[in-house]
């Protein structure tokens, strides 16, 4: 059957939105995208202290990305799987791209804080604690979440009660001070040894501190209550 010249035109004016549509590359749908970016989250959050909140911002769904063969989310420097937080979608195939999405990360759990007012100074005991229950992305860094990080440990300024605890507020009791005589023990498999020293610095029970033997010998080793210095070979 032969088409009148007449109508090659008008045909191929109908035939152009079909051509169009199946040239036209496939766009990356944006809810995969978030839920990419929730499950990296998922993945990295595992192991917090506590119960894992996450919440994804949506996609701008006027993104006009192709799609990608195989999406690849990371954090981009300077973000951390805590709080309000951005990660990265990168794509290499079939053609390169990023985008970064906003998320939130919320971490419920139990916290250490003060039962009672807390001197500068004071020895912190376990009857001086409690446990709260809260967001702890909403906390200071460093908050304590067990007891007996804070137990044995002075006050480095007054705190009123209910004072969640940080690692910065409270310090190691001094186990060694400078001039103090020491005993310095050592042991190994089927021996141990003592000798007295002189100690060279203050240290707090587990930090490293130098001791003079009597011979005249620089040993360096861990402080431990009792003026002792536990060095290891």
């Amino acid at each position: 059957m032969r088409i009148p010249v007449r109508l090659l035109p008008a045909l191929a004016l109908l035939a152009a939105p079909f051509a169009g549509a199946q040239t036209a590359p496939a766009r990356q749908d944006p809810a995969m995208l978030r839920q990419v970016v929730e499950q990296f989250l998922t993945t990295q959050s595992a192991g917090l202290p506590g119960e894992v909140s996450i919440s994804v911002t949506p996609v701008d769904p006027r993104l006009n990305l192709a799609a990608c063969v195989a999406l690849e989310p990371f954090l981009p420097a300077g973000s951390r799987v805590w709080g309000k937080t951005t990660v990265g979608v990168r794509c290499s195939v079939p053609a390169p791209w990023t985008v970064y999405v906003s998320a939130m990360v919320q971490v419920n759990g139990q916290y250490v804080a003060s039962a009672a007012p807390l001197a500068q100074g004071q020895t912190v005991q376990k009857a001086d604690l409690t446990m709260m229950k809260g967001d702890l992305t909403a906390l200071p860094a460093g908050i304590l979440t067990d007891a007996n990080q804070a137990v044995g440990r002075t006050v480095v300024a007054s705190l009123k009660a209910g004072t969640p605890l940080r690692q910065d507020a409270l310090r190691a009791q001094q186990a060694i001070q400078q001039g103090q005589v020491v005993r310095v023990v050592s042991g190994g498999a089927g021996f141990k040894v003592s000798a007295e020293a002189k100690a060279l610095g203050n240290a707090a029970d587990g930090q490293t501190v130098q001791a003079r033997t009597q011979a005249g010998q620089v040993v360096s080793g861990t402080a431990r209550m009792g003026g002792i210095v536990e060095v290891g070979y």
